[in-house]
């Protein structure tokens, strides 16, 4: 059986390298006897793989030491309850409307106070991502919150908003650790592994240190207090311990491969080849103004829905894998995170080329 070029949006492709190192230890990790999956993580053995995956995240984002980092469960989603929860002293959160994702968190977040859409791109299919140098931020508002890169649209955020002094919390999910990043410019970062990271089951989140604490609102649980976390160096309860192993062997990987500059250059070398075809082909088109696309991940549509059918079909057949655009927008989607190799771009390039020639009129 060969490996297939895995397009998908998450969970998403991980290294060769990462699944093979894995594969020899799963019997016996290191000496030990036991699987890191039969492993108890109170042991020293999961201590030192969750202290090592701590320390070489911070390496690679340059996190400083006023922040903590926690390995948490219930993905990107449960996030978007725990954010209000901790967060809303004020009881108020200024929310940028960019994608599913972020309408999520908004609507989540109006369940325990006051949620502001500040801004939004639903009037043009969530296409582009609105201007943000200067919203009508709220004087009281505890934070404003963004999804830095949409994963169904395929947009990214290439400047900041201007948050006013406000708190900047931001799902950065599909584009985790693809480019470097100024962790001090949020307060709360925040990902689900399963796109760029690791497996599905761990959601990492940075957090400055001053926003940790007991004043969280009534009736929070424990589990969804971030202080529970912290205090415990996200061992409260287990944790996902197996993916937290596998984001750790990323992290490695990410770190040989020089680091987040580097990865940004081969992700833009990947992303351009992709969309420069995009731009010149008769039949297939990019959905995304150009100014705000993302490098991870690339809708696109033919115009036509049996035409855009068949290309999934045919390309799965051709080993190319998951190129369904999500369920809300149709047409066809390739997702390209850092662990997809540049022949698996060319791959796909060179097949729909040849899909051009073979039904273009």
């Amino acid at each position: 059986m060969s490996r297939v070029y895995n397009f998908s949006a998450g969970p998403a492709v991980l290294p060769e390298e990462v699944l093979k190192e894995a594969a020899d230890e799963m019997m016996d990790y290191r000496g030990c006897g036991m699987s890191v999956m039969e492993m108890s993580h109170r042991s020293k053995m999961f201590e030192t793989i969750i202290n090592e995956a701590e320390a070489d995240l911070r390496d690679l984002m340059g996190i400083p030491d006023n922040y903590r980092v926690l390995f948490l469960q219930g993905g990107a989603s449960q996030q978007f309850a725990m954010v209000p929860m901790n967060l809303m002293k004020n009881r108020v959160g200024d929310y940028i409307i960019t994608g599913q994702w972020a309408k999520k968190a908004y609507q989540e977040a109006q369940l325990y106070g006051k949620a502001n859409a500040v801004a939004s791109s639903a009037d043009k299919t969530f296409s582009y991502i609105p201007d943000v140098s200067d919203l009508p931020i709220s004087e009281d508002a505890d934070y404003v919150y963004i999804c830095e890169n949409n994963t169904i649209y395929g947009t990214k955020y290439k400047t900041l908003p201007n948050t006013k002094g406000k708190t900047l919390v931001a799902d950065i999910s599909s584009c985790f650790l693809s480019e470097p990043v100024d962790v001090e410019k949020y307060g709360l970062l925040f990902g689900g592994a399963q796109k760029n990271v690791g497996p599905a089951g761990v959601v990492i989140a940075i957090i400055r240190e001053d926003l940790i604490t007991e004043d969280v609102l009534p009736g929070t649980p424990t589990m969804l207090r971030y202080k529970t976390h912290a205090d415990a160096a996200s061992l409260y309860n287990t944790p996902p311990a197996y993916g937290i192993y596998i984001c750790g062997k990323v992290f490695k990987w990410l770190k040989n491969r020089g680091g987040l500059a580097a990865m940004k250059e081969y992700n833009e070398k990947k992303a351009n080849l992709l969309y420069d075809f995009l731009d010149n082909s008769k039949m297939f088109k990019g959905t995304v103004e150009k100014k705000d696309r993302s490098l991870m991940n690339v809708p696109f549509v033919t115009g036509d829905a049996d035409l855009d059918a068949l290309f999934v079909k045919e390309a799965k057949a051709a080993g190319l894998e998951n190129l369904k655009g999500h369920r809300s927008v149709g047409g066809m989607r390739a997702s390209i995170y850092n662990a997809m190799p540049m022949e698996g771009v060319e791959t796909l390039v060179a097949f729909m080329k040849d899909f051009e020639a073979r039904n273009g009129k």
